[in-house]
């Protein structure tokens, strides 16, 4: 199994390696982003730790973004190239099909989330809270990269092409309502109550909270993780239900056409 994994990481590197454009891309959409932001702040003439609260969202969202990237990518790489049913007659399972991808998106990730800060610190005084926060986030963002990348494949199998659109329309959606710029106290209460659903914003609750802005969600930690757990098992199960039903249904061939 262990070489299987690092067998679709390999894949999924010659990907990223063979297309300069989509390295260019995973930088570029981050930092005007970050670039924005920081830029918005300075003319707001916000407090150092407001505006590290709002820099926090925006290099959070290019993280996740990249990250999920990856995972998505592995079942719209093979759907580009026609190799869907090529790939699938392999012995290999759900797991070490994302797995793969994930561990690429986890170095990409953490390549933009790097550069994010270190540029943020430089340009607008930005500033993390420590080593050991800084790492729990990183874990909360690339499992949640995860959860989103494998929730791609699913409405891929189930819907064929025309859903791709929701590998670059999930993570902009996950993190509005997980608190981008703001606490989620401040979201209508519908989407509150969504929010306290979504591991993310436990993640940027905790982070923030080093910032002195937190909407006081209790256990953010242990509530972010148990949802994550829960969640991820969910979305591999219903990745596999897809996967049979894909086979059953023809449509891992049509994908392959």
């Amino acid at each position: 199994m262990i070489l299987r994994i690092f067998a679709f990481a390999y894949r999924d590197w010659l990907f990223a390696r063979r297309n300069i454009f989509a390295v260019v891309e995973m930088l570029f959409w981050p930092i005007v982003g970050m670039l924005s932001i920081g830029l918005m702040g300075n003319f707001l003439r916000l407090e150092r730790s407001m505006q590290a609260f709002i820099l926090t969202g925006a290099i959070s969202l290019g993280c996740l973004q990249v990250s999920q990237l990856d995972v998505a990518y592995a079942l719209l790489h093979d759907i580009w190239s026609k190799s869907v049913k090529h790939t699938f007659l392999t012995p290999s399972g759900v797991v070490e099909y994302l797995a793969g991808p994930w561990i690429v998106g986890m170095v990409r990730g953490s390549i933009v989330f790097a550069l994010l800060a270190g540029f943020s610190v430089k340009a607008f005084d930005f500033y993390l809270p420590g080593v050991v926060p800084t790492l729990l986030l990183l874990a909360g963002i690339f499992l949640n990269a995860l959860l989103l990348g494998s929730l791609v494949c699913v409405l891929v199998l189930q819907y064929g092409q025309k859903a791709e659109i929701s590998a670059w329309a999930f993570a902009y959606l996950f993190i509005l309502i997980a608190g981008i710029y703001y606490p989620v106290t401040h979201l209508p209460r519908g989407l509150y109550q969504i929010a306290l659903l979504l591991p993310l914003t436990y993640f940027l609750d905790y982070f923030r909270g080093f910032y002195g802005h937190s909407a006081n969600l209790s256990y953010p930690l242990l509530k972010g993780f148990t949802l994550l757990a829960i969640q991820l098992v969910l979305a591999f199960y219903l990745l596999s239900l897809s996967l049979r039903r894909a086979r059953r249904t023809g449509v891992l061939l049509r994908l392959s056409e």
